[in-house]
């Protein structure tokens, strides 16, 4: 399905005080000079509209979150959304992630969110699934040694392919899985919900969840 563009939206999130407009620049200073401070930096990558990561950075004030969409025409939402409210710990990106390495430092993430990350059905696109051993080749790289991801979605051939991608991986493991998180009570613990895990689930769809680390 092709995105529809939103005129403006370019402008938008370039003169957003949320957005940065040069991460690479930010490369391994994030805490010290954008945050000013040494909390935990944890980011979401593929953010959507931004509803989970908007609610994390409320709940936690003592956690920084970077959220990196690659479209304007999506990030432009949660922008909408955050810039009447004053939330000093969120901060988002227009970025491509297959770049993340561009934009990250050695073991500057502490944790890696993915949610309802795009599937790409076709197998000659498994590279560009963000759980797939290219991506976490690179999340080795930018992860804190004692950081995770943490993996979400409603579609089930994907979720079997990262489960594979991790269990084949020889620096990653899975630390938990489950096939319905909301009927896991252990699992669904404090769970945020993003905005397609309340349509999904709705509409009466299992989401699969998985933990991993290395």
């Amino acid at each position: 399905m092709r995105l529809r563009n939103i005129p403006g939206a370019d402008e938008v999130v370039a003169n957003s005080p949320y957005c940065i407009a040069q991460p690479s620049k930010l490369k391994g200073k994030y805490k010290s000079e954008l945050f000013g401070n040494d909390n935990p930096l944890y980011i979401e990558i593929g953010m959507g509209k931004g509803q989970f990561i908007t609610t994390l950075a409320k709940q936690n004030p003592n956690i920084n979150y970077i959220g990196i969409e690659r479209y304007t025409s999506v990030l432009l939402r949660a922008v909408q959304k955050v810039e009447e409210e004053e939330i000093p710990n969120l901060k988002f990106i227009c970025f491509d992630a297959a770049d993340i390495l561009d934009i990250f430092a050695c073991r500057e993430v502490d944790r890696i969110y993915l949610n309802f990350s795009d599937p790409w059905p076709k197998d000659r696109h498994a590279k560009r699934r963000l759980t797939s051993s290219t991506f976490l080749n690179r999340y080795n790289s930018i992860l804190a040694l004692d950081g995770y991801i943490e993996f979400k979605t409603d579609n089930k051939d994907l979720f079997d392919f990262s489960v594979d991608e991790i269990n084949n991986h020889p620096l990653w493991k899975l630390d938990a899985v489950t096939y319905d998180l909301h009927s896991d009570e252990a699992m669904n613990e404090g769970n945020v919900m993003t905005e397609y895990e309340e349509k999904f689930s709705s509409m009466g769809n299992p989401i699969f969840k998985l933990i991993a680390s290395r």
